[in-house]
């Protein structure tokens, strides 16, 4: 027996208000497909993938194909990005001739697919539809996973979840109660590195962290306005749908060229904040059991206009919270992005350098570093002879730290998701923890867009004693395309 399709309109927007703010089972009426005895381990699922970019071309759609799920529909607004992914996914920066394993996989995985360009009709139309993988611009995540959700499907998307914190918290209600599967795209938290550094944080080796800093060397040109002049808009390609719930602006080509481009325009996404604060953050939010932060600081090579600033640090302050102290979790990016010099001994005496991203967190004990996906931990105690860090998966002092955290299959999120879907142990980065961490980067861009530094009223979403921060809190959105 399969589950019943549900339309995303088949749950009024008041029903799920009164649901979701009572607290009560956000779901009533949509079950996870395995809770009915129809998704056997064994069982291909039928998938949709909606947003064609280069994360789902080389990243998303490789991984089911190699899975060999059934991908029965692909969704854009660009008939150029669907051309791309019938072709394989290349990167169009690789040579045309160059026919791979992963092309060819691709192309043949996704050769059946249904061509939409409204992933509305595509979640009313496609009734056989197990789960939805979502990777279209940041202001699309949380309306195209909500409208899944409500429609019964099992959903993957791309981090970060939310494009503000209001829609964090939306999220974040909606979830209780549901027995659907979900995933947020945060690769790095799959990796055994990322699992056994929060046990060995959560276990005190490294002592009590008070402070952390994430960071990343990427940099963007200085805060700019919107372009008042239009390029021509390429054939087929629906601009209005392209922006969605976001303000639709005069179009400019680099908006087309992804997350790097498109994203640096705040309207649209969050800089580099967004695009890699949401994957250095998230160790640190769950070793630490992060919770909602009291202040949240900025600072800024320029005011913030339309566009991210080139240089920024951001610092949010934690109180006490069970067995740890207070905490301040800094990110930081631009050119010459790294923690303070007096923090990073251990790390040049490792590596020679700062490496140009990472995450380091600062222990009373000792220090444990990672990238900026939180992965690849190494640390360092005081009470080393060693000047160097050894590898968290093997420093002698680990050793007795109990494992707590399932592992994933093969290291891959997106395998941990679909195993989930058919019924196996459940992920471990559903959208119960992805709403915290989106609320967690997107109370930084109120600050940035405020331009100071706010005392964070999390109970009642306010920035105390700010009433200009609301604007930012909640965002105007634009209802024509939301399902």
């Amino acid at each position: 027996m399969s589950l019943p399709h549900v339309s995303p309109s088949a749950v009024s927007r008041r029903r799920f208000l009164k649901i979701s703010g009572a607290g009560a089972v956000a779901f009533p009426l949509i079950l996870r497909s395995g809770a009915w005895g129809a998704t056997a381990a064994n069982r291909k699922l039928n998938v949709a993938m909606i947003g064609c970019g280069n994360r789902a071309g080389n990243a998303l759609l490789p991984s089911l194909a190699e899975e060999g799920e059934n991908i029965v529909a692909i969704c854009d607004v660009n008939p150029a990005q669907i051309a791309r992914v019938k072709a394989g996914g290349a990167r169009p920066t690789e040579n045309a001739r160059k026919v791979s394993a992963r092309t060819q996989a691709v192309s043949k995985a996704v050769a059946g697919a249904k061509v939409y360009d409204d992933f509305r009709r595509l979640l009313e139309q496609e009734k056989s539809l197990d789960a939805v993988i979502i990777a279209p611009g940041q202001r699309w995540h949380m309306p195209m996973a909500k409208a899944a959700l409500l429609a019964g499907k099992h959903v993957f998307c791309e981090k970060p979840l939310a494009h503000s914190v209001a829609e964090a918290r939306d999220i974040a209600k909606f979830m209780p109660g549901t027995k659907l599967i979900t995933q947020i795209g945060t690769q790095g938290g799959a990796t055994d590195t990322f699992r056994r550094s929060m046990e060995i944080i959560q276990a005190g080796l490294i002592g009590q962290v008070r402070e952390v800093h994430c960071w990343m060397n990427r940099t963007f040109p200085p805060s700019e306005g919107i372009a008042p002049n239009s390029d021509p808009i390429p054939t087929g390609l629906n601009w209005d749908a392209w922006c969605g719930p976001a303000p639709v602006h005069p179009f400019k080509e680099y908006y087309l060229g992804g997350c790097l481009q498109w994203g640096r325009w705040l309207d649209y996404g969050d800089g580099h904040l967004a695009d890699m604060g949401a994957h250095a953050h998230n160790l640190p939010l769950r070793a630490l059991e992060l919770g909602a932060p009291i202040r949240i600081t900025v600072k800024s090579s320029e005011p913030a206009k339309a566009s991210y600033p080139a240089v920024n640090s951001f610092r949010w302050d934690f109180a006490a919270r069970g067995k740890f102290d207070a905490v301040s979790v800094w990110w930081h990016d631009g050119p010459d992005a790294a923690p303070p010099a007096d923090l990073t001994a251990d790390v040049r005496a490792t590596y020679g350098k700062v490496p140009t991203n990472g995450c380091l967190f600062y222990g009373d004990k000792g220090i444990l570093n990672s990238d900026a996906w939180g992965q690849g931990g190494v640390m360092r105690l005081k009470s080393d002879a060693n000047p160097k860090c050894r590898g968290v998966l093997d420093h002698e002092a680990a050793k007795a730290v109990a494992f707590t955290y399932p592992r994933a299959p093969k290291q891959n999120h997106m395998k941990e998701f679909l195993d989930a879907c058919k019924g196996g142990p459940k992920t471990f980065q559903s959208f119960d923890i992805a709403a915290r961490a989106a609320e967690f980067g997107m109370t930084g861009i109120v600050a940035l867009r405020v331009g100071q530094t706010i005392e964070w009223d999390s109970a009642n979403l306010k920035a105390k004693g700010c009433p200009q921060a609301d604007r930012w809190i909640h965002l105007p959105q634009r209802k024509t395309w939301l399902a």
